[in-house]
């Protein structure tokens, strides 16, 4: 007995599924939205709220060290420096001849090294100014036992050797060698001598640099205490001082304007509210940019803020244990790190070569990847340069603490969220209706060791 399978022209013996749906609903999801991430550092942040749209943060009277970098320009091969930024060295802070600053930039002549190369050795004469234009270099010094230690390491901007400007007789403590190709821009005390000669502006301000006021080790006016002493001992007179200008924070703003047509309005909300889920669609976008200026904004952007003295290179290119241990121990009470995915997984790595096992931890009831009991927080607004390269932050929070705080003002007309607002914009001709969506925020470091950054960390390697 053989049996023949259906037909489209056998007649059917029970409804078919494509027109039993028209008499039938769908169950349906709301708008989804692939850029939504996570947004971990605007929920790790503590929002301090603002009476008015500017926040000052007053500190402690500052002498800048001036141990920033330097930056250079060049033409093809040629690599000269910017004789303003010679300012950057210790001993030419404030220092505003520019005529005396070129004459020193064109008497630095120019040195390439190869990686392992040493720069200069430890116990030589030094003699000479260098800055490093290109390439990362090693500190190197003798251990406890004999053995060499790698004391630091300097990058692009970097410097050493500015002591010479003082015209003092002294040796090399330590040891500088080349860890990648280098160029070096380098200023002989014999080719010193001849702008010291020609400009007396010059020699008086170096003199002046070596009494300079007594400050802390963070460059801060000193506080003069006694401590220890016995009977009638005179106790010195101090005073705290502030700083004269202090930095000021202006809110910012990311802003859309929200278009719906009234016949969409009207027509087509049920079982969804058109206008609510365009508008919740619109305020994802918006938080997703707050975050993105939060790191990344030319003027307020934690990434741009972050104090020099407070950029740390790594020792070998990958992000190691080696390297986010130096990044924490630059400051106290460490909230969490923050860092691109693919950096994460590239530390991954280089803890599955050394055979170590991060420890995770809660964060708001999820388990997350941490090092030394710091959650390491993934973000994808931390940029990635063509060359495979990413920063990681390490960040202390909150205003008892002297971290990073964000800011916001709550309580702005038609507010919808904290310190987002949703304001009707009218009808046009065409009968769209208009919303003018606002969020204004900012983010204050408040003082330098509340945020550092491991740079120019490989990722692709």
């Amino acid at each position: 007995m053989t049996t023949t399978e259906p037909t489209e022209e056998s007649t059917a013996l029970s409804l078919g599924t494509a027109a039993a749906r028209k008499l039938s609903t769908t169950t349906k999801t709301r708008p989804q939205m692939q850029g939504t991430s996570s947004r971990w550092l605007l929920r790790m942040l503590p929002w301090v709220d603002l009476e008015s749209g500017t926040y000052r943060v007053n500190r402690r009277l500052t002498y800048r060290p001036g141990d920033g970098r330097i930056t250079f320009t060049n033409t093809g091969e040629n690599v000269r420096v910017i004789p303003q930024e010679l300012r950057e060295l210790p001993r030419l802070r404030g220092f505003d001849d520019d005529s005396a600053l070129t004459a020193l930039a064109e008497r630095f002549v120019q040195r390439r090294y190869e990686p392992g190369q040493v720069i200069v050795p430890a116990g030589t004469p030094e003699s000479e100014v260098l800055l490093i234009a290109h390439g990362k270099v090693s500190r190197l010094g003798t251990g406890e036992y004999g053995e060499e230690a790698q004391l630091d390491v300097l990058g692009d901007g970097g410097f050493f050797g500015d002591a010479v400007l003082a015209g003092r007789e002294s040796r090399w403590r330590s040891t500088y060698k080349a860890i990648t190709p280098c160029i070096v821009l380098a200023l002989e005390r014999h080719a010193l001598q001849p702008v010291l000669e020609q400009f007396g502006e010059l020699r008086a301000h170096l003199a002046a640099a070596e009494h300079a006021p007594p400050q802390n080790k963070h460059g801060e006016a000193s506080i003069d205490l006694a401590a220890g002493h016995t009977g009638e001992f005179a106790l010195p007179g101090t005073y705290v001082d502030y700083e004269l200008e202090p930095r000021e924070y202006e809110l910012g703003v990311a802003q859309t304007v929200l278009r719906v047509h009234s016949r969409v309005a009207d027509l087509y909300n049920q079982p969804m509210n058109q206008t609510e889920q365009q508008l919740r669609l619109t305020i994802e976008a918006l938080r997703e940019r707050q975050e993105h200026e939060v790191l990344n904004n030319p003027d307020f952007g934690l990434l741009h803020n972050t104090d020099l003295r407070q950029r740390v290179h790594t020792r070998t290119g990958p992000p190691t244990p080696d390297d986010l241990d130096e990044l924490l121990s630059r400051r106290r009470k460490s909230r969490f790190f923050l860092a691109h995915p693919r950096t994460i997984a590239a530390f991954g790595r280089e803890c599955s070569k050394r055979g170590l096992y991060p420890q995770t931890t809660a964060v708001e009831g999820q388990p997350m990847q941490a090092w030394r009991g710091v959650p390491i927080l993934p973000c994808d607004k931390i940029p990635i340069s063509k060359s495979g390269t990413s920063s990681i932050l390490c960040v202390r929070t909150g205003e008892d603490d002297h971290g990073v705080v964000g800011l916001q003002q709550t309580g702005i007309a038609e507010e919808y969220q904290p310190g987002l607002s949703v304001r009707f914009a009218g009808i046009s001709d065409q009968a769209v209706i208009s919303y003018l969506v606002s969020t204004y925020f900012s983010a204050a470091v408040l003082v330098p060791d509340a945020l550092g950054v491991l740079e120019r960390v490989e990722i692709a390697r």
